[in-house]
């Protein structure tokens, strides 16, 4: 039988850039003390599990992020995955809402400026970074710390349906079978409707 790989996808905690409303995307920007918090207030959720170890961005809010996991968690980071920073906006990096940002949009877009990766890029790289943990590690349960666009946008990918803005420290759970595909049982700390749970992903819990 082929193994399942279950994933808690995590983002960081806040940053001052977050709490101004700055875009940060690649920019490697540290952790506050609220950030902090949120990511010793991650723990709960993800106890509810068990985990076999932890995997990082190398962007430092999502590095200490995970320190602090794997810390409460009594786990180890092994690694931290290029392929799991954020997706890089370019020029609109370090702007906030005004007449400078409004200018980088693409058609009005609310999420994508000129100069932005791609979002299939930024899918690309995150399902990718899972998927090279799935083959490494077959039927692991690993606990993911990352950020929120890559996130969304790879679950989106994965899952084919919408997936809200993820919040800080926030956890999805995703399973990835190399047979069956993706499948989730929650997203952004909401556990999902009885009726889009698949039974087998149920079972792995």
């Amino acid at each position: 039988m082929t193994a399942t790989t279950t994933f808690a996808l995590v983002r960081h905690g806040q940053t001052d850039w977050n709490a101004a409303g700055r875009i940060q995307g690649a920019t490697d920007v540290p952790l506050n003390d609220i950030g902090r918090g949120q990511a010793t207030d991650a723990v709960t959720p993800l106890s509810q599990y068990q985990w076999d170890f932890v995997v990082a961005s190398p962007l430092s809010r999502a590095a200490e992020t995970a320190d602090i996991i794997a810390v409460d968690l009594e786990l180890e980071v092994i690694r931290h995955l290029p392929g799991l920073v954020e997706r890089n906006y370019g020029p609109a990096e370090g702007l906030s809402a005004g007449p400078k940002l409004d200018a980088l949009r693409v058609d009005g877009s609310y999420g994508s400026f000129r100069g932005a990766e791609a979002e299939d890029s930024v899918s690309g790289r995150g399902l990718g970074a899972l998927r090279e943990l799935a083959e490494d590690y077959p039927g692991a349960r690993i606990i993911v710390v990352c950020h929120g666009t890559l996130i969304r946008l790879s679950l989106m990918a994965a899952l084919e349906r919408d997936i809200p803005p993820i919040t800080n420290a926030a956890m999805s759970v995703v399973q990835f079978n190399p047979v069956s595909g993706w499948t989730a049982t929650v997203i952004n700390n909401e556990l999902l409707d009885a009726d889009t749970l698949d039974a087998g992903a149920l079972a792995a819990l």
